[in-house]
């Protein structure tokens, strides 16, 4: 079997140093929040060039305390993109704002900038771009609309630690930004997790209380907050993979310029477009095909994982059926939903197993 993501694979290459680390934050004492999780929270904004991080629960409840600290709620409008995971629109949700959708650029699957324009009215408040499969948004025309119009811009960056844009990590370039640490992201733990990187001093304190019931003092409570604490033992593991997850992203890098290489003569496969002025971390291995089904029957046949992200389109999702939403509204998107399929990508992956990959979808996508 070669499977999509090898996570045995990678916790195997640094289980000793994970059990001196574990065993550190096991005889402290100190489990939830305290001197580990504040050491990730230091060194990840070292790592990203902000003043803050934060520490939560998971990575939805990044999004969800983020849009709280700025007071996003009732009657406020949300743009983000339709081709996502269910999170980012469903925190949303969640602090009773409504998402409005905006359609992607076919050739990234990223949130087109030149449609969120024609979404803003005055209930707008913020954008979230996300940061998809490990490539970041067009941040400098996103940014600029989101100044000329007064909006905050929170990165959805759950997918993309490590990705650069212009030079500049991704969790850089907007107000705020929100990162997931669930085991399959490029920075994974062994259980979940989330950050909120932010230069906002102010926002920064305000989700710092909400992530504990609303409290700056214990048993002392100034709003209806909530249970959002990340583990000392999650923080710990997070810090070994941080001393890693740059090598392991150089990899990443290496085996998307092999797949780039060898599948770009085909002509019923296409590989999504690594964009100028990024540098993507490929969180995951796209490629689109009218004949999905059969190229991803050949790899079955052959022990080859796949998965398809995603299947169904947000707008379309029954969850969202009361805005009125429907089939044609995001045209690019939907035609991503419905032919797009990853392939196996994580640093683990031998050249013997990847050859495997290339070889199966050149054979099925010839006949």
């Amino acid at each position: 079997m070669i499977p999509l993501l090898d996570l045995k694979k990678q916790y195997l290459s640094i289980e000793s140093e994970i059990t001196d680390a574990l065993k550190h934050v096991l005889r402290s004492g100190q489990y939830i929040l305290g001197p580990t999780v504040s050491q990730l929270e230091n060194q990840f904004a070292a790592q990203l060039g902000v003043k803050e991080a934060v520490g939560v629960a998971n990575g939805t409840d990044a999004l969800i305390l983020t849009l709280k600290a700025y007071n996003i709620g009732e009657g406020d409008e949300v743009i983000t993109t339709p081709f996502t995971f269910i999170a980012t629109a469903e925190a949303i949700s969640r602090v009773g704002a409504k998402p409005v959708f905006a359609d992607v650029d076919l050739a990234t699957g990223l949130i087109d900038p030149d449609q969120i324009e024609a979404k803003i009215t005055t209930r707008t408040r913020a954008i979230i771009p996300v940061h998809i499969f490990g490539q970041t948004a067009d941040m400098d025309k996103i940014n600029t609309l989101a100044q000329q119009h007064q909006l905050v811009v929170i990165e959805d960056a759950c997918q993309a630690f490590g990705a650069k844009y212009k030079g500049k990590p991704a969790g850089s370039l907007g107000d705020a930004a929100c990162f997931s640490f669930f085991p399959t992201k490029n920075l994974g733990g062994l259980g979940d997790g989330g950050i909120v990187a932010t230069n906002d001093d102010t926002i920064a304190a305000k989700i710092r209380q909400l992530r504990v019931h609303g409290s700056s003092q214990k048993y002392f409570h100034d709003q209806i907050g909530y249970n959002s604490r990340l583990d000392a033992i999650q923080a710990a593991i997070l810090l070994i993979c941080l001393e890693h997850v740059d090598d392991w992203n150089t990899k990443r890098r290496k085996i998307a310029k092999k797949y780039n290489d060898e599948l770009e003569a085909l002509v019923k496969v296409t590989t999504l477009k690594e964009v100028r002025d990024n540098e993507a971390v490929y969180h995951l291995f796209c490629l689109k095909s009218v004949e999905r089904e059969k190229i991803m029957r050949a790899l079955k046949m052959k022990d080859i994982g796949t998965a398809i992200y995603y299947p169904c389109c947000l707008h379309l999702q029954k969850v969202y059926h009361s805005l009125n939403y429907k089939h044609g509204d995001f045209p690019n998107a939907e035609q991503l939903s419905e032919t797009i399929f990853s392939i196996p990508m994580h640093p683990f992956l031998t050249t013997e197993e990847q050859q495997s990959v290339i070889d199966c979808i050149k054979e099925v996508a010839r006949t």
